[in-house]
This record gives C-alpha cells, structure tokens and sequence, in this order.
C-alpha cells in the first residue's frame, strides 16, 4: 500500500509538471513505473503509451476548442508517426532488444529533452524566438523531411515509450510551416496518435496492468487540473530549468541501473505470440526506491 501511495503522488507529480510547463513530465512514467511501481520494462513501456497517450488526448480539447489544432497536418505527419511507432513497437519485442538497451536509449532521450529545456529556459524567450535554440530547417516546406522526421520519432515512441513532443514541435514549425501555438497543440494530437499504434504493436506481446495504468491516468489528470492553476501563479522559466536538471538526475540515474545489464535476451517468444517472460532491470548494488521502501516497513 506504501508503494502504490508513493507511486500515485508521483504519478500526480507527472500531471502537476504538464500543467505547469505544458511538457515534460510524461517521460517520468516509464521510470516510475519500473522502479518504484516495480513493472518490467517492457510492460513498463506498452503501459507508458497508455498514460502519455491519455493524457495527451486530454490536453488537446482546450487547443482544440481555441481551434489550434492542424488536422491535416496531425494527419500527414502522424501517419509517418503511427508508422515508426507500430515498426518500433515491433522491433521491440524482437529476442535481440533487451530490456536494458531500451532504459539506455530511454535514459539517452531524456538527456536530450532536459538539455532543450535548460537552454531554452536559460533566458527569456519571446514569441518570435522560442525556436531559436533549433537546428535551422534542411529545406523551406520540405514534405519530405518532415515525414522522415515522423518515421524517426515514430521508432523512437514505439521503443521507449515517450512522445517526443520536444521533436515534434519544432519538426511541425520549421518543416511544416505551421504556426507556434498550432504546432503545440497539433503535437499533443500526433502524441495521441503515437501512442495507440505503438501499443497496438506492444499487445498481445507482454502482460499489462490494467488497473494500475488507469488509476495513473486519473492521478495524472488531477495533477494536470492543478498544475494549470499554479501556472498562474509560479515563472515558467525557471520551473522549466529546475525540472530539466531534475530529468539529468533521473537519466544519469537510469543510464547507472542499467550500464552493466547483461545483453541477453529478456523476451521469450512463444508459438502463440501471446505472452511474454521479462525480466526487471538489475541494479547491482544500487538499491531502487521500491526496495529501499520495503525494508523500512519491515524494520518497522
């Protein structure tokens, strides 16, 4: 019960951070759920793709209802999207992708997003530049590229589990010629759309817990409702730069659990491809919070 209370407030925490900053706490569920709700990594990651999924379908209604959401551009560029997601989710379940490598190129992508959030937030930004820590566009209106990036980030969604909302973003403004505020609430649609190819290709593939993922999805949603009415109140540059260094602290956190994680297969397929065997994350000698906690109600 302590656990399932701990893991709760944090799932809370995840909403509090989308509410706050509009972005970024969804990559905590993956690491919440593994070592502190004690799931294996890839029932972890098809459980992930729920809650980010869900989550996000709810915070497109109010750019939606303030008409900024490009449907034929969420259509365009989520079709390359769903693509990579379904591909990646597949490739995932392969014998030779373990469950290490998936926290490592997780913990890699959280590295990434917390490196764009402190730089970003090392400043004010106005309207007219808050693209302006970006790579600048390969060509002007290029389809081309803008579907290849979709393909890219697809994978990436389908491996690990995350939206990669930070990629998007920009992918849809500089390659999509959409405007700012349309480019942030067309992403969360393109997220939405993310998330349920990648699970698709997750289903059947590894056990999931059906009521732990919706009872996330209502403490994060709480946590969002109240993360919007702080916004009011709290900076968002300087929440934005905390949160970002909190990211590092968990990737460097996640890269030392599963550094010396043994290459050998963790999904044992079956002739029926219904269920799979996987094993959770070693932390060789690093105690993780879910251990740690159970001691401290024995001692007691």
């Amino acid at each position: 019960m302590t656990l399932w209370i701990i893991g709760h407030l944090l799932a809370a925490c995840i909403g509090v951070s989308l509410g706050l900053i509009g972005g970024g706490g969804s990559v905590l569920a993956l690491p919440i759920l593994v070592y502190v709700m004690g799931i294996p990594p890839k029932s972890a990651i098809a459980m992930t793709l729920v809650i980010v999924g869900t989550v996000s379908l709810l915070g497109v209604i109010p750019h939606w209802r303030a008409k900024n959401v490009d449907f034929k551009t969420a259509f365009i560029f989520g079709s390359a999207t769903m693509l990579g997601a379904f591909l990646g989710a597949k490739i995932a379940t392969l014998p030779v992708i373990t469950a290490a490598f998936q926290m490592m190129l997780f913990a890699v992508m959280m590295l990434v997003a917390a490196v764009f959030m402190i730089r970003r937030s090392s400043k004010p930004v106005t309207a007219d530049d808050k693209l302006a820590f970006y790579p600048p566009p390969v060509c002007k209106y290029c389809w081309l590229w803008l579907i290849s990036e979709g393909l890219v980030v697809g994978v990436l969604t389908g491996l690990v589990g995350v939206g990669g909302g930070f990629a998007i973003v920009p992918a849809l403004v500089l390659l999509g010629n959409v405007p700012m505020k349309q480019a942030i609430g067309t992403s969360l649609l393109i997220i939405v759309f993310n998330s349920v190819a990648g699970f698709l290709g997750y289903l059947g593939h590894v056990s999931l817990n059906w009521d732990l993922m919706f009872s996330f999805i209502v403490a994060a949603s709480v946590g969002t409702i109240f993360g919007a009415y702080l916004a009011e109140f709290v900076p968002a540059n300087r929440l934005q730069k905390s949160f970002g260094y909190f990211l590092l602290a968990v990737a460097a956190l996640v890269l030392v659990q599963n550094r010396q994680q043994p290459r050998s297969p963790q999904v044992e397929n079956h002739s029926n491809s219904r269920l799979v065997t996987v094993s959770r994350p070693k932390s060789f000698g690093l105690p993780s919070l879910q251990d740690a906690t159970r001691r401290a109600i024995a001692k007691k």
